[in-house]
């Protein structure tokens, strides 16, 4: 469906989570945002963290090591010359750097297309590198939310949809929970300073749904890393 640049965010409860378009009427949203509604964050995921925690990237790095030590190993047992050894490694590291660069690219081109949005009633998700789509969910079809936060400052929210609400995995991915295939989660990912969304995003969520948050200390212990979600009636920014 084509966004109308007159038109506006639906938050009915019926109004599908997903939306295609050519445009944007305003930087992450492909249609104007309703009277009284305004944008509280706007963020990307960082492109490093992504490729690390996504795409694995320096796992495969150690796991190209390894097969590179190997493949020396066993050339040396078989008597094979240095330089024979040599030539050997070098097709392989090549070969493994180009695929660690096309991986590496390819976060990169995740991370820059992406663009997450929280307002006062909704979190929109504008993502895709070659078909962009749009995912609005109002606050009052998120059922919970998680939090866990990295060393460095940066972190994930995972969204729990409320009701019969779904989105496919493979489309959200890599935007979305690990291995939550039959209930995927939309999951704001590698955003930076993800404490203070996460605290941003559930005082906003609070007011819009009339639910009590988590007490301060109960929500920063979500900054010690703990993924689960909490149920509405108790908090939306994590344990």
């Amino acid at each position: 469906m084509k966004a109308v640049r007159r038109s506006q965010l639906p938050l009915d409860a019926r109004a599908p989570l997903a939306q295609e378009h050519e445009f944007e009427a305003a930087r992450g949203l492909p249609e104007m945002l309703p009277a009284g509604e305004q944008v509280l964050w706007q963020g990307s995921p960082g492109w490093q963290q992504l490729a690390r925690r996504a795409f694995h990237v320096r796992k495969l790095v150690v796991y190209f090591a390894g097969l590179v030590a190997l493949r020396l190993v066993l050339m040396l047992a078989d008597g094979a010359t240095v330089a024979a050894m040599a030539v050997s490694a070098l097709w392989m590291v090549l070969l493994a750097a180009t695929a660690l660069g096309l991986l590496s690219f390819t976060a990169w081109l995740a991370a820059k297309s992406a663009i997450y949005t929280v307002t006062n009633k909704r979190v929109v998700m504008r993502i895709g590198i070659v078909l962009t789509l749009t995912f609005n969910i109002p606050f009052r079809r998120i059922a919970a939310a998680g939090l866990h936060v990295n060393a460095d400052g940066s972190g994930d929210l995972p969204l729990q949809l409320a009701g019969e609400d779904s989105i496919a995995y493979l489309h959200l991915w890599p935007h979305v929970r690990p291995w939550r295939v039959a209930r995927p989660e939309p999951m704001l990912r590698c955003v930076p300073q993800a404490a203070q969304v996460a605290q941003m995003l559930a005082e906003a969520w609070s007011r819009e749904t009339g639910v009590a948050v988590l007490s301060a200390g109960s929500a920063a212990a979500a900054a010690t890393g703990e993924r689960a979600p909490t149920p509405v009636q108790t908090a939306l920014a994590g344990r």
